[in-house]
């Protein structure tokens, strides 16, 4: 239960600097929403810029430890588990940028009186990636540790869920707002709350991961 790429210095630093790029997407997702709601556009298109940059130094990152994982023949008895977990976080650091993008294609029109509930759920959706980074991290470095991480994924994840039900509430008993208006800000409530409750579902396949080198 030692680490579990046996001190391979060149892949964990990898890994390292994967897990570092997939914390930053999710720091400027909730950056790029505070200034979207300043109607900063030039800003807005900055952080696109690099929160697309970051989504490319991912994917490389990954197929660079897949490769080593392959080529190196590391870790096998763990090897699946292992390439799991890094597609599963690639695919949620490319959920990050295309919340982004989703803003920018579409326009979204978000009134004041809902600012401050939107950077909540941002919050607390980017609060349950980190847990999911940690969790992951102590995976990779300190198992035993891993139990301080993995259920503030479910917390942040459940608090979430709340403000994105309390949220399109508020939306839909806005009468001044048209139909077609309160489905679009109901369907990106529902996209950016999908982001934890994914988060939840890679933490619940790495608690597995645990139990499977535990035996």
């Amino acid at each position: 239960m030692d680490n579990i790429l046996k001190k391979n210095i060149s892949i964990e630093k990898e890994i390292d600097d994967f897990l570092n790029q997939f914390s930053e997407a999710g720091l400027l997702f909730k950056s790029g929403v505070d200034i979207y709601l300043s109607g900063k556009k030039d800003r807005f298109q900055k952080t696109i810029d690099e929160i697309t940059q970051i989504e490319h130094k991912g994917d490389a990152l990954r197929r660079s430890i897949e490769e080593k994982l392959y080529r190196k023949t590391l870790i096998p008895e763990s090897r699946g588990d292992v390439l799991d977990l890094l597609e599963s976080l690639d695919a949620l650091l490319d959920r990050f940028k295309g919340a982004l993008y989703r803003f920018d294609i579409e326009c979204i029109e978000i009134d004041p009186k809902f600012h401050d509930d939107f950077k909540e759920l941002v919050r607390n959706v980017v609060n349950a990636s980190e847990a999911l980074v940690q969790s992951s991290r102590s995976f990779f470095k300190d198992i035993s540790s891993i139990a301080n991480h993995m259920h503030k994924v479910s917390f942040w994840e459940t608090e979430a869920d709340k403000i994105s039900t309390m949220l399109q509430k508020r939306i839909f008993k806005q009468n001044e707002m048209r139909l077609s208006q309160k489905m679009q800000l109901r369907d990106f409530v529902r996209h950016v709350d999908k982001i934890a409750d994914r988060a939840e579902d890679v933490a619940d396949d790495l608690s597995i991961f645990v139990i499977k080198r535990s035996l």
